[in-house]
């Protein structure tokens, strides 16, 4: 073969494998996201503002486009499993309607670490390798809403509540049967009117990512708090493995950003608190020994549900996670 017959030949090969060619710019790409909550509800701001931030600082490299949110778009105790299957390809979502994909999830709640502390005592890590295997790559804690506590309609003396029905997720449901509640479920959207009729006296939400509306239909804040409300950001692995080092990068870093935001809420709280009081919310807060049964028994009765549904790594994470 001449030389100029081989000439052609290596340049085809160049042109049909890409062998010594040089890398073709990377095109920005979209996502498909969703959020667990009503879009423009307190809880779901915190992954619109992600989004926002993303759609800003990644143009020409990453977007987002924001689908809608629970329930309007399905139920948000679907919404992760129907975006590992590939009907979303990021979600912002609280563990309490993932659990039903990753049992071990509500151990995020449970934990005693901030999540930069987490990231370092190996807790995270573990974590992510149990979303990985569902299919699922655990980007960041978007938000932390501080504690949950029991809101009520009638005053609660102490930490019983036997002859109470209230309403609940399943963040905090063993916590409340576990002192004698009986309990409903339902969707943020139905809290105020089974409030306002009667049908509970009372619901678990954090102060933080609080409807203020319900300030109507609140009349006591039971304290301590238990637990940790977060917001997680999850990512289809299938597609995150799709990206490009700067399309991940992007994504990451503006998540560890809203994460490290996220871990200082005591002023927020204070002031949430305040405004509470001054809407003419009371405050009912055990102490002392009552403080500790309360306290102790919303984490015995979290822990146990978590190691119930898997006794291996349930009882691992609980080591990682709590530190009495």
């Amino acid at each position: 073969m001449s030389n100029n017959k081989l000439a052609v030949a290596a340049a085809a090969v160049v042109v049909a494998t890409g062998i010594g060619a040089a890398p073709a710019l990377s095109a920005e790409v979209t996502l498909r996201g969703a959020s667990c909550f009503p879009i423009g509800s307190p809880p779901a701001r915190p992954f619109q503002n992600y989004v926002k931030d993303v759609n800003k600082e990644g143009k020409g490299v990453i977007q987002i486009k924001l689908l809608g949110g629970a329930p309007a778009i399905g139920s948000p105790f679907t919404m992760t499993r129907r975006m590992t299957r590939g009907a979303y390809d990021i979600i912002g979502c609280p563990d309490a309607y993932f659990g039903n994909v990753l049992p071990e999830s509500e151990a995020l709640r449970l934990s005693d670490y901030k999540p930069s502390e987490m990231r370092v005592n190996g807790s995270y890590a573990y974590m992510r390798r149990l979303f990985r295997a569902k299919n699922i790559h655990f980007l960041a804690r978007h938000m932390s809403f501080g504690p949950f506590f029991l809101f009520t309609s009638k005053p609660l003396d102490k930490p019983d509540l036997k002859g109470w029905h209230l309403r609940v997720s399943p963040v905090y449901t063993p916590f409340f049967t576990s002192l004698g509640a009986t309990v409903q479920r339902s969707n943020i959207s139905q809290v105020y009117t089974y409030m306002e009729n009667g049908t509970v006296q009372g619901y678990g939400w954090p102060a933080l990512g609080w409807v203020p509306s319900w300030i109507k239909v609140s009349k006591y804040r039971v304290e301590p708090g238990f637990y940790v409300a977060t917001l997680q950001i999850l990512v289809n692995l299938r597609k995150w493995k799709t990206l490009t080092p700067a399309q991940q990068d992007r994504l990451t870093q503006i998540g560890l950003r809203y994460e490290r935001k996220g871990e200082n809420w005591g002023g927020r709280l204070a002031k949430q608190k305040k405004w509470m009081a001054s809407k003419g919310m009371k405050t009912i807060r055990f102490t002392g020994a009552a403080a500790a049964k309360w306290s102790k028994a919303a984490k015995d009765a979290g822990w146990a549900r978590v190691k119930k549904r898997s006794p291996r790594h349930g009882r691992t994470l609980e080591k990682m996670m709590r530190k009495n």
